[in-house]
């Protein structure tokens, strides 16, 4: 159904009428889309808010936790507001045929859409139903540049708790002060920390992000200088991001003290080239699966790392050189959780760090202090 042939005589019940590019409308919905909720008993949430006025399309994505707002320029025939199923709005536009789409919906909340000579109707939730958005006032802004803030978040995040009894450790944990940014990630056998340079001078903040809203943003942004803003509050976060607004809850509890959980001292200090470790490592993970796991069992001694794993689809060993001071070292260690560590490193070499058979192992860059990851090592069985 066109606008042309929606019936003359009840023209006074549209409620709302806008005409905008396909293509702003589908990316829109795309991105906003990632923050309706899925499952869920209130059906409005399942949907986008379309409000439409002075000349611009504001659309809206909400879970309870995180939203997601941006706004696109539209021809506003009419001005009003309605919620559409977001997965159902966003797979008719992506699959329109032109580049122009006329939607326009009656106060039954039903909404037709037009584009072309594809027609379709969708049935609509009044606005009304609509959660609002919780607001960010009074908070701390702080600018950040969004490629800096991308690869900082993409080399924590791994290390966030997917499931944890605290839920403060699903988040990635903020610290800002004057000029300085660290984020913070831990899930019980792991920690990631990566510190910047910024442009910052106010207050000393702290405060955790959910892992699941960073994802989000990351999505949103790009590899380069422009900037993300960030509006701290008591309770709430709100990024500004090329066009989009992404608000979310904040996490409360009681992070780890993850100062205390570095070691103070070094009995063995090795420097060794990253890519070379990182395919050694994956060499000797060849016959470890997820239903086959076992830890890869690493000995460092006389300027050499010699790996080996073994289960029961058999053995695997290999060795690599690498310079070593200190004392010899035997310590086994997840596979995972080293790769992830170590393709999180932005370095051609690194230093692992170890205190002995038990202790933590770390991974440093050779020179600074951009990132440090912590592994908790696996207890190998004794051999005779």
């Amino acid at each position: 159904m066109s606008v042309d042939k929606f019936p003359e005589e009840k023209q006074e019940d549209i409620y709302m009428k806008i005409i905008c590019s396909t293509a702003e409308l589908c990316e829109a919905c795309q991105n906003v889309q990632r923050a309706a909720s899925t499952k869920t008993a209130i059906p409005a949430i399942e949907g986008i808010l379309m409000v439409a006025e002075n000349g611009t399309l504001t659309l809206t994505g909400y879970d309870l936790e995180m939203g997601i707002t941006t706004s696109i320029p539209a021809k506003i025939e009419e001005a009003g507001e309605l919620v559409l199923n977001a997965h159902m709005l966003s797979e008719t536009l992506r699959k329109l045929p032109e580049e122009t789409v006329s939607i326009f919906s009656d106060k039954r909340n039903i909404a037709a859409i037009s584009c072309g000579d594809f027609e379709s109707t969708l049935i609509g939730i009044s606005a009304e139903e609509y959660p609002e958005l919780p607001s960010v006032s009074g908070g701390y802004p702080i600018s950040v540049p969004q490629g800096v803030l991308k690869d900082m978040v993409r080399k924590t995040i791994f290390s966030a708790a997917v499931k944890d009894s605290k839920i403060v450790h699903t988040g990635i944990k903020f610290e800002i002060e004057e000029n300085h940014i660290r984020l913070i990630a831990v899930d019980g056998v792991r920690l990631a920390i990566r510190n910047e340079v910024i442009n910052y001078s106010g207050e000393v903040l702290s405060f955790v992000v959910p892992a699941k809203t960073l994802s989000e943003v990351v999505k949103l942004m790009n590899d380069d200088d422009a900037l993300v803003t960030l509006g701290v509050g008591k309770r709430h976060i709100i990024f500004e991001v090329g066009g989009y607004n992404i608000i979310s809850r904040l996490l409360d509890g009681e992070f780890l003290n993850y100062k205390a959980a570095i070691p103070s001292s070094t009995k063995t200090v090795i420097r060794v080239n990253t890519r070379s470790f990182i395919e050694s490592i994956d060499r000797t993970s060849l016959i470890i699966t997820e239903k086959i796991k076992s830890p890869i069992k690493c000995v460092f001694d006389e300027n050499m790392i010699k790996m080996s794993s073994i289960t029961s689809l058999g053995t695997a060993n290999d060795r690599l050189m690498a310079n070593i001071e200190g004392e010899a070292c035997t310590i086994g260690f997840n596979n995972k959780y080293m790769l992830d560590a170590l393709r999180a490193c932005d370095s051609d070499e690194v230093r692992i760090m170890l205190n002995g058979a038990v202790a933590p192992i770390l991974i440093v860059p050779n020179e600074g202090d951009e990132f440090i990851f912590l592994i908790l090592p696996v207890r190998l069985k004794n051999e005779n």
